[in-house]
């Protein structure tokens, strides 16, 4: 299908935009690169400027954050869709949500943040749907490979003649792997927004319970923590009633972490403590931009996702595990891969929107496959 519109990448001088920037001009989509440096953007243009085709080559845009107006002039046509890594989202993600919902175009991000992708499923989504706009938020590592999983997990369940009830999804990575500059500074956003479940129907806010696998004959902990499939999951299942989704990064620290992350959140609630502890956290996560692992460190880890489902009674129904690159290179392209949908018209329905009702479970397998994140149990 010819594309009408264009890719713009707003972010494309950090880290994670940086590398989906790469993706995306490998790819041949000929990005605008937008971000608030001009200098930084010349630099990344030239960079890039040889690695895709040599008749499309990327250019670029300034555009910043703290001033929607630039945002919202990165776009000129419904048929655009656009990329931001611009984070942390709940301090800057909205001026590009806006913009993409008011231009009824396609938008995909990196959020990692479950009260930021809250509204866009709570509120967002029906504004998309009154504009036409397409809006596929946390699109990376956290939380299309659970999607992946658990769409797997159900549909097991389903052949099988059974129906799940209950779907719970955790999040690892084997090999370990240092955090971003953007990451990091996410983590010190989400300190105050417990996280939430999908229980009996209902999105409700709560810090749950450590969650528990095995896979590969070794238990795997994760944190609970809002994500996409809460809102996602039962769009393929109307019986799916409970989601718990968790993320394994703290090993063997998860259960001490979980307990620290109760406590801290109960004192980000305290008038006149809520401030301190924030501010502590966001030196601790420090105030360089741009910085994560290089390739020989991404390239040490791989992402391990396990999906289950449950009765209405708690029995195993199903299981999935689905594994692939690094988190931060399957970031990149999977949002690279998004915006192909998007900029092609593969997206099947407008609001805010999971894989799979986006693209149908088909061409979200086949996607995935094609950037090495795919089932193996």
């Amino acid at each position: 299908m010819t594309m009408t519109g264009r890719v713009i990448c707003f972010g494309a001088t950090g880290f994670t935009g940086r590398l989906t920037a790469e993706v995306l001009v490998r790819a041949g989509m000929a990005p605008v690169l937008a971000g608030r440096s001009v200098d930084a953007l010349v630099a990344l243009t030239g960079d890039l400027a040889g690695l895709g085709p040599i008749d499309r080559p990327p250019t670029w845009q300034q555009a910043d954050a703290a001033d929607p107006d630039s945002v919202r002039a990165l776009l000129t046509s419904p048929a655009d869709v656009l990329v931001t890594t611009v984070g942390p989202f709940q301090r800057w993600g909205r001026a590009a949500v806006d913009a993409a919902v008011d231009a009824g175009c396609g938008y995909v991000d990196s959020t990692g943040e479950p009260a930021f992708l809250r509204t866009v499923f709570e509120v967002d989504g029906a504004r998309a749907e009154a504009t036409g706009a397409r809006l596929l938020p946390a699109f990376g590592y956290d939380y299309v490979p659970g999607n992946l999983a658990a769409a797997h997990a159900i549909d097991d369940a389903r052949t099988a003649g059974v129906v799940p009830s209950t779907v719970e999804v955790g999040y690892f990575v084997r090999g370990g792997m240092s955090m971003s500059s953007g990451t990091r500074a996410s983590i010190a956003g989400m300190v105050d927004s417990p996280p939430f479940a999908l229980r009996n129907g209902v999105i409700t806010q709560t810090r749950g319970d450590v969650l528990s696998f095995d896979v590969d004959d070794r238990e795997w902990q994760a944190m609970p923590v809002g994500g996409t499939e809460h809102f996602t999951l039962p769009r393929i299942d109307a019986d799916v009633r409970d989601v718990h989704v968790g993320i394994g990064w703290a090993g063997k620290w998860t259960k001490p972490a979980h307990g620290a992350g109760a406590a801290l959140s109960a004192a980000a609630s305290i008038p006149g403590v809520g401030g301190l502890v924030r501010s502590g956290i966001e030196r601790v996560s420090g105030d360089e931009t741009g910085i994560g692992p290089d390739e020989s460190q991404r390239r040490s880890s791989t992402t391990l996702v396990a999906a289950r489902t449950r009765d209405g009674v708690g029995r195993e129904l199903s299981r999935a595990v689905v594994t692939g690159p690094s988190p931060y290179d399957l970031t990149a392209e999977l949002l690279a891969w998004g915006a192909a949908m998007l900029l092609t018209g593969r997206a099947l329905r407008t609001g805010a929107l999971g894989p799979v009702d986006a693209f149908g479970m088909e061409e979200f397998v086949a996607g995935c496959a094609r950037m090495g994140l795919a089932r193996v149990a």
